[in-house]
């Protein structure tokens, strides 16, 4: 399992793979339009504009947390805001870039 993980992000990033190693989920913080269009097996659904008000039931999870998006800009502000509620939280960027590595 640790190897199809290493494939999914590549050798240089291995903070993501210590995160699945932790059992992270992946949470996608694009529109439920955005998400219904395509997104990573599993993955869940979260939009931007409401991860703040769900973190409590994230941090519940008790898991660490890989954000995607489109582009990574979305996921990056979501990463920040998990961060600051106490969320062990990681930047996976775009979610296609983790997608076509699988």
């Amino acid at each position: 399992m640790l190897k199809f993980f290493k494939s999914l992000f590549g050798k240089d990033n291995q903070e993501l793979v210590r995160a699945f190693e932790n059992g992270a989920v992946i949470v996608d913080v694009r529109t439920a339009a955005e998400f219904s269009q395509g997104h990573i097996p599993g993955s869940k659904n979260i939009p931007l504009n409401e991860l703040k008000l769900k973190s409590d039931l994230i941090r519940k999870w008790n898991k660490p947390v890989i954000t995607v998006c489109r582009s990574g800009n979305r996921s990056g502000i979501a990463k920040g805001i998990l961060k600051a509620t106490g969320i062990d939280a990681y930047n996976g960027g775009a979610w296609t870039n983790l997608k076509t590595s699988q």
